[in-house]
């Protein structure tokens, strides 16, 4: 049975299970009464109590995925905050079937690995799933605040550097950064669905917290014995994260990024705080809040539940763009000459 069909399944369950609450919610006290008089009340779920590390800690460590179908953004046209789960499931198969085309013939995806045949698209392994509309909780139209009139005037000075600096193929500090294998999506924070290979490893040590990222195998170290934060001198493209436990939940704070790599057109002001809290032996719920007052007045907050998956991580060793640079740009060289010279010919 392959993986879909068990999505499939588990969606059917889950929906059947959500209707029979409705209806039994929907019975009237006296309903209820008299069609079980004798029943007891069920006792109260118990919480979960997640195991301990040697040192005490809550223990958070192993091999998660955040792969996902839910957007960020609540979509257009969406006003719910929530969907059936027969509309949920609706959602990711038309999702996974667009993962699953074809690629057109000549085109620069068609010269890209298949992703079907190598197994990265998300429905052919573990993602989780979610009735929500949208991962963004707050603000609760599911949406990211506007931004604000310095971070429209950052995103304008940005543009018009990359124009003057020419394509993103004109010299190789032009390239994509993901391209040149210096960061991906997914690295964090704050940890967002890197599309493929979405998944990570979380050590704990006394005193430390360390996720492994996957994509681009980053490794982010956590201190988690009550030091300041470092000076604002001191800058990284993941900027430098700061730990302490809330109970049984780890709150992480994150300041000192280097601008370099914008999360959704914030700038070195960005703020992430991050709440990891283990809910059962296969799943972590994990909230983030974004703060930047010079991109958005108002934070924002959104919940990306992480979900136990199977180890070890191998090592994404992304060098295809390393070793291709001056083929890729020879190949964009090329290309603007048959231009240059179908334009010549257009003019004569």
């Amino acid at each position: 049975m392959n993986r879909r069909s068990l999505v499939s399944i588990g969606t059917l369950v889950l929906g059947i299970a959500v209707v029979l609450s409705a209806s039994i919610a929907a019975q009237t006290p006296a309903a209820a009464a008299k069609a079980a008089p004798a029943a007891k009340a069920a006792p109260a779920a118990k919480a979960y109590t997640p195991p301990k590390t040697p040192d005490g800690q809550p223990d958070l460590q192993g091999f998660w995925t955040n792969s996902t179908y839910v957007p960020l953004e609540r979509a257009q046209g969406v006003t719910k905050e929530f969907y059936t789960p027969d509309e949920a499931q609706a959602a990711i198969k038309a999702a996974a079937d667009r993962e699953a085309e074809q690629t057109e013939p000549g085109t620069t995806a068609d010269v890209h690995y298949d992703f079907s045949q190598f197994g990265l698209d998300r429905s052919q392994s573990k993602f989780t799933s979610s009735l929500r509309t949208s991962l963004i909780v707050d603000p609760p139209d599911g949406k990211i605040p506007p931004v604000n009139a310095q971070g429209q005037k950052r995103a304008s000075e940005r543009a018009a550097a990359r124009k003057a600096a020419g394509g993103p193929y004109d010299s190789v500090q032009n390239m994509p950064i993901g391209s040149r294998c210096i960061i991906m999506g997914g690295s964090g924070p704050p940890m967002m669905n890197a599309g493929y290979n979405a998944n990570y490893q979380i050590v704990q040590a006394p005193g430390y917290v360390m996720i492994l990222t996957e994509m681009i195998h980053d490794a982010r170290i956590i201190p988690i014995d009550n030091r300041s934060q470092a000076s604002q001198g001191v800058r990284q493209w993941t900027g430098l994260s700061r730990g302490r436990w809330e109970g049984n939940t780890l709150v992480v704070e994150t300041t000192n990024f280097n601008g370099k790599n914008p999360f959704r057109g914030a700038s070195e002001n960005l703020k992430v705080t991050e709440r990891f809290t283990r809910v059962a032996d296969d799943a972590i719920d994990y909230k983030f809040t974004v703060e930047d007052p010079t991109t958005w007045d108002k934070a924002w907050t959104a919940e990306a539940p992480l979900a136990k998956t199977e180890g070890p991580i191998f090592e994404f060793a992304c060098h295809e763009t390393n070793y291709g640079i001056s083929n890729i740009l020879a190949g964009a060289r090329a290309e603007d000459k048959t231009k240059a010279e179908q334009a010549k010919k257009g003019s004569n």
